[in-house]
């Protein structure tokens, strides 16, 4: 394939994707700029406190999505049209069930939950609001995570980009209009945020409705082997967000223990700017994955090490430019969060973004290489760099930074696991790129022959 062709495939994907993440990244974003300004710090922990089942339910949404998505791509590349119509069949079910769940988690169990990630007296009755709310809205979170990655690889990423967009910018109104005309408080950040995949499924509605669909809800059996493959090619995408979520718990225990309260709101404004960031190297990763399997679909390996290539360079462009706006704003970024003028909430944040965000340099391409392995079907080595990034990594150092740098170990633990990540993330690479070479001088061995 021309090389100028999959770079301009690849930056519209990518571009596409990466503005809609940031969109819909700020669902969330809004939420805390808002709750801090109403709340004050005890919101804003309280939030902090729940962030972390969001991410949960966005992972979900992801995995099933993306997983389907990727499935049904490399079947219509290969004309199994049928099956391609099964596997989107199978991913709406499997992600209606798993929505349920959740909702009926959210009515029942959300105090205990809430208590579990750290919320006491002065933020548990925020906490389990925001909590009951969030999850009741968890199958339109799910399905509108679905209908983004099939109509994406449907060729349409614009629309996915716009749903994503309007969405977001929509649950921003609404966040001001609940909390502050309206008084809803803690849930009314939470109904706003739910009401946002609902504007957006709206939206994606249109691609259906216009009959330029692909592919459609057929009858049929429940294939638990499709399913189970669904969320195998999905799992990569799970684990990247949903150890954003085990970290922001993680975190708020330890950071808890060491500086309260102000501590863990501190963390809040450094976790919630950095999940704006994952979200871009998400995009990227999104963005990629119907041209790798495409290129996967076809065979085509010089398709699919051009557009690694590519995203690796842009995330670390991205991280560079990322860090260096950070370091240099961290003051203004502060500021916005921090209604009541904390002094002590200042420089512990300040320190944060500073030594926290060095993790990027690493994370970015960590995310890209986890979905490249996962759209490439290799299964197995995507979830050993996504479980390695989401906890066998993280959590044995915050314990071992921590006890020896305190907070600055806090922070600091983010990068170290994620340069531990990188260098198995090579090692899987080097090792697939070992395989190629070795197969192709069997192949051209044999047709010597």
């Amino acid at each position: 394939m021309n090389k100028y062709y999959v770079l301009k495939n690849f930056f519209k994907y990518v571009s596409l994707n990466v503005i809609g993440m940031i969109g819909l990244s700020c669902y969330i974003l809004a939420d805390t700029f808002f709750v801090s300004n109403a709340l004050g710090s005890n919101g804003l922990a309280a939030l902090n406190f729940s962030i972390s089942i969001y991410c949960i339910i966005n992972g979900a949404g992801l995995m099933i999505g993306i997983g389907g998505a990727t499935k049904h791509s490399i079947l219509k590349s290969q004309n199994e049209d049928e099956k391609a119509n099964s596997i989107f069949s199978n991913t709406v079910i499997i992600g209606m069930i798993v929505g349920i769940i959740m909702l009926i988690v959210g009515i029942f169990l959300s105090t205990p939950i809430a208590k579990l990630l750290g919320a006491d007296g002065s933020t548990l009755t925020m906490a389990s609001n925001y909590l009951t709310t969030i999850l009741c809205f968890s199958p339109f979170f799910i399905l509108n995570n679905i209908m983004l990655a099939f109509i994406r690889n449907d060729g349409n990423p614009r629309l996915s980009m716009a749903a994503m967009l309007i969405g977001s910018f929509s649950n921003i109104v609404l966040d001001y209009i609940f909390i502050f005309p309206f008084s809803m408080g803690m849930f009314g950040a939470a109904f706003a945020t739910g009401l946002a995949p609902i504007i957006s499924l709206c939206i994606l509605s249109s691609h259906f409705i216009k009959q330029n669909n692909n592919f459609k809800f057929i009858k049929c059996k429940v294939n638990i082997k499709a399913i189970i493959n669904i969320l195998g090619l999905g799992l990569s995408a799970f684990i990247t967000e949903i150890s954003s979520g085990l970290v922001l718990i993680l975190f708020n225990l330890v950071i808890l223990d060491l500086t309260g309260i102000v501590g863990v709101a501190a963390y809040g404004i450094v976790a919630n700017v950095a999940l704006v960031v994952i979200s871009i190297f998400t995009g990227i990763a999104q963005g990629i994955q119907p041209l790798l399997s495409e290129g996967y679909g076809k065979n085509d390996s010089i398709l699919m090490k051009r557009v690694l290539k590519y995203a690796i360079t842009l995330s670390l462009g991205i991280a560079t430019v990322i860090y260096i706006l950070t370091f240099f704003l961290s003051d203004n970024i502060i500021a916005a969060f921090n209604s009541e003028n904390n002094a002590q909430l200042i420089p512990i944040a300040t320190n944060g973004l500073r030594l926290y965000f060095t993790g990027f340099f690493f994370a970015g391409s960590n995310i890209v290489i986890a979905a490249f392995l996962s759209a490439t079907a290799k299964m197995k080595s995507a979830f050993v760099v996504s479980i390695m990034r989401g906890c066998i990594a993280i959590i044995p150092i915050l314990f071992i930074l921590t006890a020896f740098g305190g907070m600055n170990g806090v922070w600091l633990s983010f990068t170290f696991a994620e340069i531990i990540t990188t260098i198995t993330a090579i090692m899987f690479l080097t090792k697939l790129e070992s395989k190629e070479q070795k197969d192709g001088e069997i192949m051209n061995y044999e047709i010597g022959k």
